[in-house]
This record gives C-alpha cells, structure tokens and sequence, in this order.
C-alpha cells in the first residue's frame, strides 16, 4: 500500500510534466511521499480549489504548483488553503516565462505563495524548500540536507583545487 502523500506537485497542463518531474524526483530521492495531478485554474477551477480546500484533511503539508502563462494556479490554490504553496513559474515562448514570475510572485497581501526560478532550477528548488520546511520536525530530512549542502560545497573547493590557467 502506498504511503499518503504530504506533497503534492500540482501543474496547469501536461506540457508542464517534463519540468515538474524534477521535483519529484527530488522528493523520492529523499523518501518524502508525494502526488501529482494536473489542475488548471482556468480550465478547471473547480477542481483547482476542491484539491486545495480538501489537501489538510488528505494528509498533505505542502503543495507545490507549477503554471505558465497566466500562471494563476499557486495563487488560486493558496487562496483555499492554509498550507504553505510554492509556486514554480514555467517558461513560456512569447516572454521566457517573466509573465508566469509575475503571476506567481506578486500576489496580495494575506495570500502567500513562495515563489522559485523559472523552469527545471525552480522545480528542482520547489522540492528543496519543501525538505527544508519537512525537516523542521523531520530530523532524518535535515540531516540529509545538510549532507547535500556539504557536498555542493566540497564539489566546489575540489574545483578550485583544480582550476588551470
């Protein structure tokens, strides 16, 4: 049987899979539960926000929500929910995704969602920051994180012990 999910990585489109896989990726490299569905705000907002209002009482802690374009659907879902929402803004042709960031970053007072890069970065940083937010309570996941943080710093000091001119 499954574990229930305490994540969930939301996306408005298929098109966006490719992208938000890397956070699932990361998730279940650290053992961390999770789901994924497609919801558009647009296309289906009813949906969008039965999937919020019912995400606490389903187990989830933290949800994680990719959209491009008008990129409304971290909002909307934020604005259903009381846990924590981080948005990943997807790269669009027309304007390399700074319309999906400003959707997703600027959002009104008392409806917060926090908000990463554009694209695979910020998939990958939207798993990141929802560790990070685990592992306050979740030791096994501070410490893992901490070790992967080391790492990034020792693979930086063996490349300057190794730099040539």
């Amino acid at each position: 049987m499954a574990k229930k999910a305490v994540v969930s990585i939301i996306m408005g489109s298929d098109s966006d899979l490719p992208i938000m896989i890397e956070a699932k990726k990361i998730l279940d490299e650290y053992g961390v539960s999770n789901d994924v569905k497609i919801l558009s705000a647009h296309r289906s907002p009813d949906d969008a926000a039965n999937f919020a209002k019912s995400a606490r009482k389903k187990g989830l802690k933290i949800i994680i929500a990719g959209a491009g374009a008008a990129a409304h659907l971290a909002g909307v879902v934020a604005s259903h929910t009381t846990l924590p929402v981080i948005g990943v803004p997807m790269e669009t042709k027309e304007l390399k995704g700074v319309d999906s960031l400003f959707s997703t970053v600027q959002m009104p007072a008392g409806i917060p969602v926090a908000t990463v890069a554009i694209g695979k970065a910020g998939a990958k940083n939207s798993a990141i920051l929802a560790l990070e937010i685990l592992g306050i309570t979740d030791k096994r996941i501070e410490k893992k994180l901490a070790a992967h943080k080391m790492a990034m710093v020792e693979g930086v000091r063996e490349k300057n012990r190794t730099i040539k001119f």
